[in-house]
């Protein structure tokens, strides 16, 4: 559905899924060893449990679990270890009342993820990496976040050559859009997340920040995931030694493209820290609601 009622508001929202009068936020809870923005923190099945209770506690309307790190040059965990991390924590998360969203490549974890009470499937290679993706997902009558993808971690910086990013990051979208939509997707259950970091150089993903709009006006809600990414890091780097700020030290960057993010309408905004980006949120809708006013 359309909310007209002022940037600083998503422009479209995802059907069976909240509609707060905001952009949402969607907390992160990584249940592998090797993620590179938590360094395995939550692994455990009861740490990563207790993270994602959290999370909700403060705020986050969406929980995204995830058991397979796609960090540049990870390696793919096996179908069976992936269900052993994520099934476990998407079970009790969703008997707390959760709304719970499963981060997976594959229709098998998908499947029994939603059978463990996952509201929602992102999948990072946007039905790409397995093609039986779609059709779970449609039978299940339920939303799914569509991300641009061009290969798996362990070679996707071999992949960014672009003509003009934002062109052609919308062009290899509509493909996708196209594909979910006839697999039996509904419309109004199809999310898109532009892919910062995957297959994209550090300028790539500014581009793509910097035009976000143009990623808005596909008219399918958004999600922005740039939570502690690299490119922050390179952006903050030491002045002196040039070394990259840590992924832990990159929270207030990320809560910095929050506003900008909320203002150009976006959807969701995926992150590892609730509170300050929660803050950034309301700060943009009651900052968009003075720009409506004075007609910017």
């Amino acid at each position: 559905m359309t909310d007209p009622a002022s940037c600083g508001r998503p422009a479209r929202y995802v059907a069976d899924l909240p509609q707060p009068p905001r952009m949402l936020v969607m907390g992160v809870v990584n249940v592998t060893p090797d993620s590179f923005s938590d360094g395995g923190s939550w692994f455990e099945t009861s740490d990563a449990i207790a993270h994602g209770l959290q999370l909700v506690a403060e705020g986050a309307d969406l929980v995204d679990v995830g058991g397979e790190s796609t960090r540049p040059g990870a390696q793919r965990p096996s179908v069976d270890e992936e269900l052993r991390r994520v099934i476990p924590v998407v079970r009790e998360l969703a008997a707390a009342g959760a709304v719970v969203s499963i981060d997976t490549m594959r229709a098998t974890v998908a499947e029994q993820a939603l059978a463990a009470g996952a509201r929602l499937v992102n999948d990072v290679s946007g039905g790409l990496a397995d093609p039986n993706m779609l059709d779970v997902v449609a039978a299940a009558e339920i939303p799914i976040v569509l991300m641009h993808w061009r290969g798996h971690s362990d070679r996707m910086q071999e992949l960014t050559r672009y003509d003009d990013v934002v062109t052609d990051v919308i062009a290899e979208l509509r493909p996708r859009i196209d594909a979910a939509v006839a697999a039996g997707v509904r419309p109004d259950r199809i999310a898109i997340d532009p892919g910062l970091g995957f297959a994209k150089t550090w300028d790539h993903n500014w581009t793509l920040l910097g035009r976000m709009r143009e990623i808005v006006a596909m008219d399918f809600p958004v999600l922005l995931a740039a939570s502690r990414k690299t490119f922050l890091g390179v952006l903050l780097s030491d002045p002196r030694t040039g070394e990259r700020r840590p992924p832990a030290g990159r929270d207030a960057a990320t809560d910095a493209l929050t506003v900008p993010a909320a203002l150009d309408r976006a959807w969701c905004v995926r992150v590892h820290t609730v509170p300050a980006t929660l803050d950034a949120v309301h700060v943009a809708a009651r900052l968009g609601e003075e720009y409506q006013k004075a007609g910017r």
